[in-house]
């Protein structure tokens, strides 16, 4: 495990407070940076050192707020930001059943949330030349029909997120996509859960047969975007680096 150089860098990491997020707040406070995080439900058992802003992700006004604070927290200095804030739940049986108000709630949450957090801090990662990583899924990679809400919003994020890469980079300013595969968190567990019981199935089947020869967890992702946001990476932008031990291999061809 490499911690790599973020001395003296300020971050924010969106959804931080558990699972994948959390696991990427810990990795940028090992490699020196300071760290911002969010939710939209508040918690009090964050690591020494990370300053908690509460905020609905999901509304512009919850965005604006977000902002505004990590940037009063900051002195206007931002180099790191990480889009990982995300929600959904599974419906078993199918596209056709996901009711009107959660597919927006996914495009908000999943998607939209990147958008308006990244426009409402992008005058800070300019002046900084600094360094974005959006978190999307492998659900994109895949046809799920329980999940076809998530995936629509995802896959919405890693369009905007090659454009805005290519618009950024003559600025200065990297954006890459990390895209897990099925990793052990207790959101995504529930997610697994709900499927296979309405699939009749054991929940062991929904991580079974991953080439590398387990599920993930979220500190093979927080690894990722450790060297993303480092210097180490200072060459790479535009690229959607796919971790999930192998599980779709083939399917993005």
């Amino acid at each position: 495990m490499v911690n790599y150089s973020l001395q003296g860098k300020t971050a924010l990491v969106t959804g931080g407070t558990r699972g994948i997020g959390a696991a990427i707040v810990a990795k940028l406070l090992a490699g020196g940076a300071t760290v911002v995080t969010t939710s939209r439900t508040p918690v009090d058992n964050l690591p020494a050192g990370v300053h908690y802003v509460q905020a609905d992700l999901g509304t512009p006004e919850g965005a604006t707020q977000l902002a505004e604070q990590t940037l009063e927290h900051f002195g206007g200095k931002l180099d790191i930001l990480v889009n990982n804030a995300a929600s959904g739940q599974a419906h078993p049986q199918g596209a056709a059943s996901i009711p009107d108000d959660e597919w927006r709630s996914a495009l908000d949450t999943s998607y939209l949330s990147a958008v308006r957090v990244t426009s409402r801090l992008l005058a800070s990662l300019l002046e900084s030349r600094g360094a974005i990583v959006n978190i999307s899924s492998a659900v994109t990679l895949e046809v799920v029909p329980a999940l076809a809400h998530y995936a629509a919003a995802k896959a919405a994020l890693e369009k905007y997120s090659q454009t805005l890469a290519a618009e950024l980079a003559p600025q200065g300013v990297r954006l890459n996509v990390v895209i897990p595969g099925n990793v052990l968190t207790p959101g995504a567990d529930k997610i697994r859960q709900d499927i296979a019981d309405a699939a009749g199935i054991p929940l062991e089947a929904m991580t079974a047969g991953t080439p590398l020869g387990r599920a993930g967890i979220p500190t093979d992702i927080a690894e990722a975007v450790g060297f993303l946001v480092s210097d180490q990476a200072e060459w790479i932008t535009g690229s959607q680096l796919l971790v999930d031990g192998g599980a779709s291999v083939g399917l993005a061809a």
